[in-house]
């Protein structure tokens, strides 16, 4: 019985690996041929958030949370801002393909629930189970890391920011005095 289920359990993770890396090659294959900025972002918001999955699926969750909050919570928010500021009233959606777009997110959308389904009702244990072997990637480990092995690109990083904010303010403070 242990054989079989270790089977079941490599076999989940194959197909939750193979399902988010399809997922993640067709939302970057949108931001390469997105004719439209908000599109090329929206895109770029999806392949980041099938990399977080991915993390997930490895056991990394200290990662997958870094990468969402990061990545798609702070600066996509940034590239959304900026491409929303720009103004492109000439690139909205056209209102013709509405009912393909929804016809394609409909079918996307029922596809991933029905793997969703498949594998929570045949494979409940396997991809968010936390295994002995799966602890590198916790905050823990990762502290561990950075102040034990990492500690020199550590702190030459955190000065290469603070160098940076203190740029940036001399920049600011300068033109606000020749203002």
């Amino acid at each position: 019985m242990g054989a079989l289920h270790a089977t079941t359990l490599y076999m989940s993770d194959a197909i939750w690996f193979y399902t988010l890396t399809t997922f993640m090659v067709g939302s970057a294959l949108g931001v390469v041929l997105a004719r439209k900025p908000i599109y090329a972002v929206l895109s770029l918001v999806a392949t980041l958030f099938g990399m977080a999955s991915l993390f997930i699926l490895l056991g990394a969750f200290f990662v997958a949370a870094i990468q969402i909050l990061v990545y798609a919570g702070a600066i996509l928010v940034l590239f959304l801002f900026v491409v929303m500021l720009l103004d492109l009233s000439d690139e909205a959606a056209p209102q013709k393909r509405t009912l393909t777009l929804r016809a394609i997110g409909f079918v996307f959308g029922a596809a991933f629930i029905s793997k969703l389904y498949f594998a929570l009702s045949f494979f409940p244990n396997s991809p968010l189970a936390i295994h002995e072997s799966m602890k590198y990637g916790t905050a823990r480990e990762i502290g561990k890391l950075l102040f034990t092995v990492y500690w020199l690109p550590f702190e030459l990083s955190s000065m290469l920011v603070l160098v940076g904010i203190i740029g940036a303010v001399v920049l600011a403070k300068r033109k606000l005095d020749e203002s």
